[in-house]
């Protein structure tokens, strides 16, 4: 049971009344605050993750030096374990928790309490004083965020004991590694050594050594208390910010659609730098589950990294120490548009995501309605645009309070003309990388590798002596298709595995094995169809050599029949259209049948007959269309991509000096009609493989390099 509250002072001079004029003479009365888990105790306190258990206080009065009646109540616990430590330490057994009141029981009790102490002391505000900041920090805030509850404000500042006991003695160690045991042996204090009644001691001592610094000079003493911020700030960061790495954290692991508020509740009681949430996006622009976290001090980043592996939800989330580098790279920007749209404070950001290209102000101020108003407007948009002026679909609006944001969200999915609008909270970190990443991205994406002539040239032919693998995952690779085909991979032809990518670059789920025969490819097909990979069914059937080879110089290979690719289609090429040029083989027929290693791929180029090139005819009355097919092959070769040779009639009716000169022409569709020639020079950097040598080319007619062999040369297109 609680004990009575103290007996009122009697009646006499009042110090209270006395000393309120003169500040000098202490602070207000401090409640000195004791806590527990069912985890963890001393400095890792909270670092588990488990509820409180415990709670001990007494109320000091500074000016008079009188102390109030110690009062100590057990709180349930959700997860009434207790850990070994906690039970050793403690005392405590399950039962005795099971009993006790719910924390905001406890918390109401505590608040009637502590006011009725004071008010028998003499009155006033009151401040909480605790041994350290890992009670109120890194317990009661977070688990009261958990659980929902709303803490007094009083829980919101409150004195390190520990720092002011540093204030008055300096030369002592740092004010972390300070126990209460310490303080009072450095002050040769005597504590009451058979007091075994867990928290008790604690209080008491602590009551001990905060009268015995009042009894010094305490001109500084209790005069700066630590604050814990009730609301995450947003603002703007600038390229130009100077950030220290040793308050800065990454968060990994954060569910796609959380945002800069719930990574601030994620680290409750912890001090957030404005501003200092920046949530990472991938390359396509979309949260990628990850953010950057800026601190106030190190102290707090310390803090937030005893919080590693703690949940949001049912997910937990992995905190990792970051640099300030790494956080203005993320959250910094340049642009004055940004800036402006950003200094509003105190403002809900919103992103729109599928905005019809020739959306405007209007049409989102009218998708959004009167009931939900962007804040200043037309002013409170920022349409995010390409380099050259062309919208990209994405815009985000400010809003006032969070329940217009609210309201927003509300319209998440509607239809603005014939598109859907998704809509997501954002932050202003989203928005500096958003604009940051159209406004560095060139008009021209960068091709990701080198091409090569193509080392093994495809037979033609309608003998069905081929399997095409559908419905593959995205995740293939080579290795997966040979085990998913089995006993049937020894029978496939060297460099047979051909993968099918689409117009990005990316696994389009098709892929074409050669056999070497069609009696092995029928019985590759019936042995494997619809056999599992990687929890997905595989429809294997067989083809021609010459329908791969359609599919893979762009056509489609449907259920109804073939579709040519376009550089097959009577409009732009003749009826002789010439097949794949043979090229020499770098490795023998019959080493190449062994399957050898990639260490038997020769060392340096093999001087070769030169071959007509592949080129776009400028006056060539027809279009011959220059494709790129890429080959990926089994692990015993590698990867290698080839042109398609022009027409020899074409060849004939082109200029000498168009011929003369070494490698390829490549035709470029869909060029922004703003794109220079330093736009279309910036394709095909990566191309340039070393700086220190530019008059060398690589004629397509020589024998391909193998990735394994890094060239030297310009690759001449």
């Amino acid at each position: 049971m609680t004990p009575p509250p103290p007996q009122p002072p009697p009646p006499g001079p009042n110090p209270i009344s006395d000393s309120a004029a003169d500040p000098r003479l202490g602070p207000g009365p401090l409640v000195v605050l004791f806590g527990a888990t069912a985890g963890a105790l001393g400095p890792d306190l909270g670092s588990d993750e488990t509820d409180l258990i415990l709670l001990v206080w007494q109320v000091v009065e500074p000016r008079s030096r009188q102390v109030g009646t110690l009062h100590k109540s057990l709180v349930r616990a959700e997860a009434a374990a207790l850990s070994p430590q906690c039970r050793e330490a403690s005392g405590l057994s399950a039962d005795s928790l099971a009993r006790a009141e719910p924390l905001d029981k406890v918390l109401q009790q505590f608040s009637q309490l502590v006011s009725g102490d004071v008010a028998l002391l003499g009155g006033g505000p009151y401040m909480l004083c605790t041994d350290g900041q890992q009670l109120l920090r890194q317990v009661l805030h977070p688990e009261a965020s958990r659980k929902n509850l709303v803490l007094p404000d009083t829980f919101f500042s409150f004195y390190d004991l520990r720092r002011e006991f540093h204030v008055q003695h300096p030369s002592a160690c740092p004010a972390r590694e300070l126990t209460v045991a310490t303080m009072a042996q450095d002050l040769g204090l005597e504590t009451d050594a058979t007091e075994d009644d867990f928290g008790v001691w604690e209080v008491k001592t602590m009551v001990a050594v905060i009268l015995h610094l009042l009894e010094g000079p305490s001109g500084q003493l209790f005069s700066k208390a630590e604050v814990v911020k009730q609301k995450y700030e947003t603002g703007p960061c600038s390229k130009a910010d100077v950030v220290d790495s040793e308050t800065v954290v990454r968060a990994r692991g954060l569910p796609w659609q959380s945002s800069d508020q719930d990574v601030a509740r994620f680290f409750k009681g912890l001090n957030i730098a404005r501003g200092g949430v920046a949530l990472c996006l991938n390359a396509q622009g979309r949260r990628n589950g990850e953010a950057l976290i800026r601190f106030v001090d190190s102290e707090q980043r310390d803090l937030a990294l005893q919080r590693h592996k703690h949940h949001m939800g049912v997910r937990y989330i992995e905190v990792y120490k970051a640099t300030g580098e790494e956080f203005v790279k993320i959250a910094g920007g340049t642009s004055l548009e940004v800036a402006r749209f950003l200094s509003r404070e105190d403002q809900v950001i919103l992103r729109l995501r599928g905005l019809p290209f020739s959306a405007g102000p209007a049409d989102v101020l009218g998708f959004l309605g009167p009931e939900c108003p962007v804040t200043g407007g037309a002013d409170g948009l920022l349409f995010v645009r390409h380099p050259d002026g062309r919208p990209t679909g994405d815009a985000f609006a400010l809003f006032a309070c969070e329940d217009l944001a609210q309201a927003a969200l509300r319209r998440h999915k509607g239809m603005l003309g014939k598109r859907y609008i998704e809509l997501f909270r954002s932050t202003a970190a989203e928005v500096q990388q958003v604009l940051n990443r159209y406004a560095s991205s060139p008009l021209l994406p960068a091709l990701a590798a080198p091409l090569l002539p193509i080392p093994f040239p495809l037979a033609t032919g309608t003998g069905r002596d081929c399997v095409r693998l559908r419905g593959l995952p995205y995740t293939a690779t080579i290795e997966d298709i040979l085990s998913f085909l089995g006993e049937a991979a020894a029978d496939i032809r060297p460099h047979g595995v051909h993968m099918v990518l689409n117009q990005q670059g990316r696994p389009s789920g098709d892929a074409f094995i050669q056999m070497t025969s069609a009696e092995r490819a029928l019985a590759a097909a019936q042995r494997c169809h619809k056999k599992v990979m990687k929890e997905r069914y595989v429809e294997v059937v067989p083809c021609s050599t010459e329908e791969m080879s359609r599919v893979l110089m762009g056509g489609t290979l449907g259920r109804s029949g073939m579709s040519p690719p376009p550089c097959k289609l009577p409009c732009l090429s003749p009826p002789t259209y010439a097949t794949f040029q043979a090229t020499p083989a770098l490795i023998p027929a019959e080493t190449a049948a062994l399957y050898p290693s990639s260490a038997l791929l020769p060392a340096a180029r093999v001087p070769a007959a030169p071959t007509p090139v592949a080129y776009y005819p400028g006056p060539a009355a027809q279009l011959y269309m220059n494709y790129t097919a890429y080959y990926p092959s089994p692990p015993v070769s590698p990867t290698t991509v080839g042109y398609l040779t022009t027409p020899p009639a074409a060849l004939a009716s082109a200029s000498t000096s168009v011929l003369s000169q070494p490698g390829a022409l490549v035709r470029m569709q869909g060029v922004p009609y703003t794109a220079g020639m330093k736009d279309l020079l910036s394709v095909f950097q990566a191309y340039q493989l070393a700086p220190d040598d530019y008059t060398s080319l690589m004629p397509v007619g020589d024998p391909p390099r193998t990735v394994l062999q890094a060239p030297k040369e310009w690759v001449c297109l």
